[in-house]
C-alpha cells in the first residue's frame, strides 16, 4: 500500500498540473454552456518574468507570447514544447535607456497570416512575414507623435485593427519624459485609412476584443483606482456610447492579485477576460458566470487548438483550459 501510495505520489509531483490553488469557480449553471464541469486547468512552462500576449498560429499549430521585461517571446507546440521565437523581441538592445519595459507585448495572429506585434520597444504595431521573420511597421504616430508603448492589439470582423497606448513600456511610466501624446488611447486602424482614435480618456487602457458580430468594442482599464472593462457600441461605423461592462473592484478590494488585462471573446459571445484572482467567465450580458481561479496575476488569454483550448498566461506560468464555447475565426 505504501509503496503504491509513493508512486501516486511521484506520478502527481510529475504530471503537468496547475497550481493546487488553482480551480473553477461555477457561479451560474450557464456556465456549463462554456466551460465544462470536468475541465482541469494544464501546467504547460513556467519560468518567466512576465508572460503576455499569447497568440495561436493556425498554419504552424503553435502558440507565440511574450515575456515582456525580459524582451523575449517564446513559441510553443504540442510537438516541440518550449522553444524561443524572438531575442531580443523588441527594442534591439535588452535595457535601453528610458524603457521600463523593452519587449513585445500583445501579439495576434491576423487574418492574413501574418502576427501583428504590440512592440513597446519600438513604440509601434508591427506586422511580422511568419515565414520570412521580416517585419515592417503598420503605425508608431498618430498625428505626428509618437506613440507611448502600445500594448495590446484585435482586428473586427471587416479587418479593423483595434489597440490600446498606455505608457506601461517606459520608464516613469505616465511622468516618462519620452510621452509625446497628452493621452494614452484606444485606436482604430481600418484598411487604407488613418488611425482614428476611439478614446482619449481612459487612464490605463490595456486587453481589448470585439465581439463576434462587430457590433461591440471591449476594452480593460489596468488601473487600481478604476478596474474596469468598458463596453463601447458600434454607431455608424465607429466605437462610441461608452458603458460600463464589468467593474472588478470587489475583487480587488478582497487582495486578489492582478488587474483587468487581456481578454478572448468566444463565437457565443461570452467573454473570458483577465482581472484580480485569475479569469472572469462573462455572458454576453456582462453576468458573471464563474472563474478560472488563478493563485498568479494573470496578464492575457486567447484560444487555440481548435478553437476550444483557452491558453493563459499567468505571471510567470502558460496553462492551457479546455472550453466549450469556441473562439471567434475558427469557423467563420
Amino acid at each position: 500500500m505504501r509503496f503504491l501510495f509513493l508512486l501516486a505520489l511521484a506520478t502527481l509531483l510529475a504530471s503537468p498540473l496547475a497550481h493546487a490553488e488553482d480551480h473553477i469557480v461555477r457561479l451560474d449553471p450557464a456556465l456549463d454552456d462554456v466551460l465544462a464541469e470536468s475541465a482541469e486547468i494544464r501546467h504547460l512552462a513556467d519560468g518567466f518574468t512576465w508572460a503576455e500576449g499569447p497568440a495561436w498560429d493556425r498554419q504552424r499549430n503553435r502558440l507565440y507570447f511574450s515575456d515582456v521585461p525580459e524582451n523575449k517571446a517564446y513559441m510553443w507546440s504540442e510537438t516541440r514544447g518550449l522553444e524561443v521565437f524572438l531575442d531580443p523581441s523588441g527594442h534591439p538592445e535588452k535595457n535601453p535607456e528610458g524603457f521600463r519595459e523593452a519587449g513585445t507585448n500583445g501579439l495576434l495572429y491576423a487574418p492574413d497570416g501574418s502576427l501583428l506585434i504590440a512592440n513597446h520597444g519600438a513604440r509601434a504595431v508591427e506586422r511580422m512575414d511568419l515565414a520570412t521573420g521580416q517585419r515592417e511597421t503598420v503605425i508608431d504616430r498618430f498625428e505626428g507623435r509618437r506613440l507611448n508603448s502600445p500594448n495590446d492589439l484585435a482586428v473586427g470582423p471587416d479587418g479593423t485593427l483595434y489597440f490600446t497606448d498606455p505608457p506601461y513600456g517606459l520608464a516613469g511610466i505616465e511622468k516618462s519624459p519620452l510621452k509625446e501624446l497628452p493621452h494614452h488611447g484606444v485606436y482604430a486602424v481600418a484598411p487604407s485609412t488613418p488611425a482614428t482614435l476611439v478614446d482619449a480618456r481612459l487612464s490605463l487602457p490595456n486587453g481589448l476584443a470585439v465581439s463576434p458580430d462587430g457590433a461591440f468594442l471591449y476594452v480593460a482599464v489596468s488601473d487600481p483606482a478604476s478596474p474596469i472593462i468598458y463596453r463601447y457600441e458600434k454607431v455608424d461605423g465607429r466605437f462610441t456610447h461608452r458603458q460600463t461592462f464589468f467593474d472588478a473592484s470587489p475583487y480587488l478590494a478582497k487582495g486578489w492579485p492582478g488587474l483587468p488585462d487581456g481578454m478572448a471573446v468566444t463565437a457565443s459571445g461570452h467573454l473570458f477576460a483577465t482581472g484580480p484572482g485569475g479569469i472572469f467567465v462573462l455572458a454576453p450580458s456582462g453576468k458573471l458566470l464563474g472563474m478560472i481561479r488563478l493563485d498568479s496575476a494573470t496578464a492575457n488569454c486567447a484560444f487555440g487548438q481548435d478553437g476550444r483550448t483557452l491558453f493563459i498566461t499567468s505571471g510567470d506560468r502558460l496553462l492551457a483550459v479546455p472550453t466549450i464555447a469556441t473562439g471567434t475565426g475558427w469557423h467563420d
